[in-house]
């Protein structure tokens, strides 16, 4: 969950959020952590979750089993390319090294023109502000362009950025989550 209660409480909102809006949470299957808070206030507000476990991590993430459909899979590559497929946008969360992975990845896949959808990364209480900085250095370093950085919305709120990620993702309502691992 992190040590930092705000983490939890955007959590909820962001299930709530997705709940209320008749929307569905594509995500890991796991009922630990942050990701496990999302399922369960999305559950909890009437949204559908979808989740996808990998058989070797069905026991040791708990899979949520009050998912509306819970898909078991060989590999994390197909987890994630299940999850890539059927969602409408991406969301990250503070996480950690599985968060930083999965959302890279698909930030790589749009800019490769892999999929057109919309990637958010919930900035709560500035937890990527220093990815952020160091991500323009990037920029600054002539490894990334601006046009990648746009690819990218940040906002601190999921208030606001969970409507912009379904306006920009122009039809449906489902939001893939990058999750701790």
């Amino acid at each position: 969950m992190g040590d930092n209660p705000l983490y939890e409480a955007a959590a909820t909102e962001v299930g709530t959020w997705i709940g209320r809006h008749g929307g569905e949470l594509i995500y890991g299957g796991g009922n630990a952590g942050l990701m496990g808070v999302v399922a369960l206030a999305t559950l909890a507000a009437g949204g559908r979750v979808y989740g996808v476990i990998p058989q070797a991590l069905v026991a040791r993430e708990c899979a949520l089993q009050d998912c509306t459909e819970l898909h078991v899979v060989d590999t994390m590559h197909e987890r994630k390319a299940l999850m890539a497929d059927r969602a409408d946008a991406f969301l990250a969360l503070p996480g950690g090294v599985g968060t930083f992975e999965e959302l890279f990845e698909i930030w790589a896949w749009r800019q490769l023109g892999y999929h057109s959808k919309p990637i958010g990364l919930l900035n709560t209480d500035g937890y990527y502000d220093s990815l952020l900085t160091f991500m323009q250095q990037t920029v600054g370093a002539g490894f990334v362009s601006n046009w990648q950085m746009d690819l990218l919305m940040t906002d601190p709120a999921a208030s606001t950025l969970l409507p912009a990620l379904v306006q920009q993702a122009g039809f449906g309502s489902s939001i893939g989550l990058a999750e701790k691992i």
